[in-house]
């Protein structure tokens, strides 16, 4: 890349391609009788216009040098060549070449300015009647408001493509709407933070205890704190800290807050001696979810003589003896309304499960498994031979203009499962959860299925520790070890681990193994030498087919960041038959481990056999076998199936020879490479180590210091989550009562 903040101005001559939807733009500019390509989201830009544009000029590997453009001035044609050129270019709907030819004819350089200013002189055109010139006119002026909104905002840092959105959100009453409240930009789906829009409104000479300000600010802080698992705060947490952060006065914010309890902005619970504060969405969320799960409790089915007998017959013709714990499980699931199911590794969850399964099934009702992830569903389907799907699948998800997650199964359009078997619960947050709820039928029994001693989930809420804490469900835990299960170091481990004491693992036999490094860069050194030299080695496997690094966190020498380019450097070194692109965060190469990061079910896939479908969900590990672009498409190849992503659509994929714990829920590796040296103190805590070792099927590997891991043993502070949902089913208990 050449040095940054450049400055390219010149002439359209050609808009090669444009997203419609995004704004991203590939054109071809004549400066100084030069042609350049320029690719950046220039989406009101057309041929004839003159453009002044910031960005820099990169190296692309098949297309050669761009200018990648940031921002951009325009500047309308002035002479007659130009206008028709940019009229010619279908720039304004229902302007072709030979009408751009006919108004350039009759008004010449002034042509833009009649369009604008005096739209009925258009009718002065043979073939103009008045109703077009009044459409030409609406579409000069819409594209020309988009135009104003860049242009207004520009100097307040506010990019094209933000602008774009904006503009699609408000059109024409764009820029007042903006100027009359700023911190409308941090709107659901604007993608704009409340920093930026905070110092677009301040540099407006706004005061800074504006009640907008104050009333943007709360909101902020409890969306902010939807990524630490809350699903609310208590109030006086959330004016102490609203008010620092605005650096305003706490008796203003708590007036403030008031204002928007009244309003139903926000709402609040008092629950013990606290109130508590909501947003809307979570506080629906977790009040259904409990009235709900209340609901279902209230259903029971008698297990009959023939039901255990049944039981006993599957025993014996599986040659199958189910431990006390094990047959209360499955005959709660016959007669109760909801039960949850819990146990860590080698405890028999699975035999559990496909007993609940065939008993159901034998009762002649339709049983439907889910999980959270791709990789958790897939494993549940390997596990229990029944197809299970994702929870965005199994509820038909669709996705709107704020890229949110709307469901067509729902109280209107039920699932048909007479049960439902919900696996890795303990990464279902609040919302997921509801909508869950809500796409079941009244009698449909509901088992949830989980590790309370891993990771919480990602997304807000307790959903799983909420429901066993309150006490009002049947809950079966299995805690007895299977004797075959103990012969596994990874399993005894990981019992050793939730109990408190330390892992231990062996130097020369089994399928633990601990090598010594203290010093993070020496670690990283190790882990590129196990995955790349000395597993290949000794076990005939590779990162493309059975090892899986994992990391506590993404940053530092030992995160996902560092290593992943580490690792790729070493496995997948750049070549010149090997094609590259790069994205916002990572450069891919032909022939690299890829992850899918977000639920996407537009991506179309086609198997070996010839079948065809669409959807990649977050968590999905493949390999990118082919980037083409003059198609401008990428080919990742997942198991049995060739799935094509857009360049669009490629931002969802990052390397993947590194993943951190978190990303790993729900999956299975057969070999685990584990760095745990100089964890950071966020990240170093006993449930994130349980989850990792647990990760690995045949061998894991620990590379650090002993002391970190006895530090991340000791720390079982479970991480504080302020939710609602133990509340609400208390207070739905009442009602039901």
């Amino acid at each position: 890349m050449d040095e940054a903040k450049q400055v390219l101005s010149g002439t359209v001559e050609r808009v090669v391609f444009r997203n419609e939807e995004n704004g991203w733009t590939v054109l071809e500019l004549v400066a100084e009788d030069e042609f350049h390509k320029v690719v950046g989201v220039l989406p009101t830009t057309q041929a004839g216009e003159q453009l002044k544009l910031t960005g820099e000029w990169v190296e692309h590997p098949k297309f050669g040098r761009q200018f990648r453009a940031h921002t951009c001035e325009h500047e309308l044609p002035t002479d007659r060549d130009a206008v028709f050129r940019y009229l010619a270019s279908g720039a304004i709907k229902g302007i072709g070449p030979v009408t751009a030819s006919a108004l350039v004819a009759q008004f010449g350089e002034d042509t833009l300015r009649v369009m604008e200013e005096e739209p009925e002189r258009l009718c002065e055109v043979r073939g103009i009647t008045a109703s077009k010139a009044e459409k030409i006119a609406k579409e000069y002026r819409e594209q020309f408001g988009l135009r104003e909104v860049i242009l207004a905002f520009s100097g307040y840092g506010l990019t094209q493509s933000e602008a774009l959105r904006c503009w699609k959100r408000w059109g024409a009453s764009t820029v007042e709407t903006i100027r009359s409240n700023p911190y409308l930009l941090c709107s659901v789906g604007l993608y704009i933070s409340f920093d930026r829009a905070d110092a677009i409104c301040m540099s407006m000479d706004r005061l800074p205890d504006d009640p907008r300000r104050i009333e943007a600010g709360l909101i902020h802080v409890l969306r902010h704190n939807l990524q630490n698992g809350h699903t609310c705060l208590p109030s006086d947490k959330l004016i102490a800290a609203t008010a620092q952060m605005l650096g305003i006065d706490a008796i203003k914010t708590g007036e403030t807050l008031q204002d928007m309890v009244t309003n139903f902005t926000v709402r609040t619970e008092r629950i013990g001696e606290q109130v508590f504060v909501f947003l809307p969405a979570l506080h629906q969320a977790e009040k259904y979810a409990a009235s709900r799960i209340r609901l279902m409790t209230g259903f029971h089915t008698e297990v009959s003589d023939k039901i255990r007998r049944n039981l006993q017959t599957m025993e014996r013709q599986n040659g199958i003896t189910y431990q006390e714990r094990q047959r209360e499980a499955v005959l709660a699931a016959v007669e109760k309304g909801v039960l949850i199911l819990t146990g860590g590794p080698g405890t028999g969850k699975t035999t559990t499960l496909r007993a609940i399964i065939a008993l159901l099934e034998g009762l002649g009702k339709r049983v439907e498994i889910a999980a959270p992830t791709g990789r958790a569903a897939k494993r549940m389907t390997e596990l229990t031979g029944c197809e299970a799907r994702t929870i965005h699948r199994l509820l038909e998800v669709k996705w709107d203009d704020n890229d949110t997650p709307v469901f067509d199964r729902n109280e209107k359009n039920p699932l048909e499962a007479d049960a439902l078997i919900v696996d890795e619960v303990s990464m279902v947050d609040a919302l997921l959860f509801e909508s869950l709820l809500r796409a079941l039928k009244p009698a449909c029994r509901l088992i949830l299925v989980g590790d309370t001693d891993q990771l919480p989930a990602v997304g807000a809420g307790s959903v799983l520790h909420d429901l066993i804490d309150s006490g009002v469900l049947p809950v079966v835990k299995l805690n007895q070890v299977f004797r075959q299960a103990l012969t596994s170091d990874i399993v005894a481990n990981a019992h050793r681990i939730v109990v408190g004491d330390m892992p231990k693992f062996s130097k020369k036999q089994g399928d633990c193994f601990f090598l010594e490094e203290f010093i993070p860069d020496g670690a990283a050194d190790a882990v590129v030498d196990l995955c790349a030299r000395r597993l290949p080695a000794g076990y005939g496997t590779s990162v493309f087919d059975g090892i899986q690094v994992l990391c506590p966190g993404r940053k530092g020498p030992l995160g996902t960041v560092h290593l992943n380019e580490r690792l790729q450097e070493a496995l997948n070194p750049p070549a010149e038959s090997k094609r590259e692109w790069s994205g916002e965060s990572s450069m891919l190469r032909e022939g690299d481990k890829v992850m899918h990061i977000k639920n996407d079910y537009d991506i179309g896939w086609t198997r070996d056999s010839g079948e065809m479908g669409t959807g990649v969900f977050n968590g999905d590990i493949g390999i990118l076998e082919e980037i083409s672009p003059r198609e401008q498409l990428l080919k990742v190849r997942y198991d049995d199936r060739v799935a094509l992503y857009t360049y669009e659509q490629a931002k969802e994929l990052e390397l993947a020879y590194a993943i951190t714990v978190h990303k790993s829920q729900g999956s299975e590796f057969d070999t685990v490479v584990l760095p745990l040296c100089h964890v950071p103190q966020l990240l170093c805590y006993r449930n994130l180590l349980y989850t990792a070792v647990t990760r690995a099927k045949s061998l894991l590997i620990a590379v650090g210091d002993r002391e970190t891991v006895g530090a991340m043993v000791k720390n079982h502070r479970k991480t504080l989550r302020y939710t609602g949902l133990t509340f609400f089913l208390e207070q739905a208990g009442r009602f039901f009562s």
